[in-house]
């Protein structure tokens, strides 16, 4: 359990539009206070190979302090992405990527999206600095869809494997930048205790400055809590 901090300055709240499709992008500077407290739970906890699709491994993270910002949540969650019934949690993980890149899937080397229901806000928690890698977003050159919905999903299938026969397969490495398939539309850098919300929906792909440093161990590797909430 993390205890909340009793004495929580205000956060820095932007919110953006990204790309052409104007998705919102929150970023919350300032969020918790508690990035020492979770480090700590982060090197407490037992981690496991995430599953095929997140080049990493997981282990639950308790996401209890959210509760001391829950009014900013909810504000943001209104207004914002206009979930006006209510919310609630589907995941809560601290997140270490691990893989090599001569290891990566295909689908690994390119941008992915969470889920194509507009419903799921992904989340976000840095607890480092930018030398960690934050998050980058793009647009498909071949479609130049930026979100995923359940429309698009045949077509942007079906678009991928005309790239890969034009293109051939994405390089063993992980997307940052331009490439062939995707145009990069926006990037947030990671701060500590600096909390993102974003559609899941949204094309996007985790940036890390040097794979050849990448760690198991949670007091050396890239370190972030992924979330997923789903309103209503």
């Amino acid at each position: 359990m993390v205890h909340p901090n009793p004495i929580l300055p205000d956060p820095i709240v932007n919110v953006r539009r990204m790309g052409r499709e104007g998705e919102p992008l929150v970023i919350i500077d300032g969020f918790s206070g508690l990035t020492g407290a979770l480090l700590e739970a982060a090197y407490a906890a037992e981690y496991q190979h995430a599953g095929a699709s997140y080049p990493g491994i997981r282990a639950w993270a308790d996401p209890s302090y959210l509760d001391q910002r829950r009014d900013l949540m909810m504000q943001i969650m209104q207004q914002v992405f206009g979930f006006t019934r209510g919310i609630r949690l589907d995941a809560s993980t601290f997140s270490l990527v691990t893989l090599g890149v001569q290891a990566l899937h295909p689908l690994q080397r390119i941008p992915h999206y969470d889920h194509a229901s507009g419903e799921i806000i992904a989340v976000m928690h840095y607890l480092l600095g930018p030398e960690s890698g934050g998050t980058a977003f793009y647009r498909h050159r071949r479609t130049g869809f930026e979100t995923i919905t359940p429309e698009r999903e045949d077509a942007y299938n079906a678009s991928l494997a005309m790239d890969e026969r034009a293109y051939g397969m994405p390089p063993a490495q992980f997307c940052h930048g331009d490439t062939d398939w995707f145009e990069m539309i926006d990037e947030v850098e990671a701060a500590p205790d600096r909390l993102v919300l974003y559609r899941g929906r949204q094309l996007h792909s985790g940036v890390i400055p040097d794979p050849s440093v990448l760690s198991s161990d949670p007091r050396q590797g890239r370190l972030t809590i992924n979330m997923f909430l789903i309103g209503a």
